[in-house]
Order: structure tokens, then C-alpha cells, then sequence
């Protein structure tokens, strides 16, 4: 079966539009950088590296540190799909990402993003 075109997809090319997405609505890079820590275990170095290296999403969750236990608590729609419901783990992962950068977007308090 072939892969979602999203796994293949370098991480590289969409985390500008994250932080494009946030900065329009007010918040900033560094917000985007905490989601993004708080959800994979990733610091500055190793996420810049990620970067630098044009992981696909793929390998950015293969080599995540370590995925937040509460990330399991994060409901809700994204790309017109219940992100709880979502059966492929990868998916599922991506799909909690693009659903806090939304929350961050849409000016969510940070401590109710952070579950």
C-alpha cells in the first residue's frame, strides 16, 4: 500500500507555514518551538537539526525523543477528521501537531494547549 504523501513530505517545508500561520494571528515562533517540544521531546538543537536535514515527518516522529504521554488527550477536528479516531499512529501524531498549531492560531491559552 503506498504511504500518505504527508509522511514523505519534509518537515522542513511545513514548519515555516506553522509558524507563517501562527504570526498572522499574533503568536510566535517560539510558541510554535514549545508546542512542538511539549509534543515530541525535541529541544532547539535537535529540532533545528531536524530542520537543517530535511527530515520527512516520517523520520521527525521515528526520532522524536520522546512523544508526551498527553498527547493521547488532545481532541478535536483537523483536516475534517476526528484526530482521537484516527487509527494510523503516524497519522494520528501529524495530525496532533497540525491540531496545537491551529489551538495556537486560534489563541488558545498555552496552559490549555499544554494539556
Amino acid at each position: 500500500m503506498k504511504k500518505p504523501r504527508i509522511f514523505t513530505m519534509s518537515f522542513a517545508s511545513v514548519y515555516p507555514l506553522y509558524i507563517t500561520k501562527v504570526e498572522k494571528k499574533g503568536r510566535t515562533k517560539a510558541e510554535v518551538d514549545e508546542v512542538i517540544f511539549w509534543l515530541t521531546g525535541y529541544d532547539e538543537a535537535s529540532l533545528k537539526q531536524a530542520v537543517d536535514e530535511e527530515v520527512d515527518f516520517e523520520t521527525f516522529f521515528e526520532q522524536a525523543p520522546e512523544m508526551n504521554p498527553n498527547a493521547a488527550l488532545i481532541k478535536g477536528v483537523i483536516c475534517g477528521y476526528r484526530v482521537e479516531d484516527i487509527e494510523d499512529p503516524l497519522m494520528q501524531q501529524i495530525r496532533y501537531m497540525d491540531k496545537l498549531v491551529d489551538e495556537l492560531a486560534k489563541g488558545k491559552a498555552m496552559d490549555k494547549i499544554l494539556r
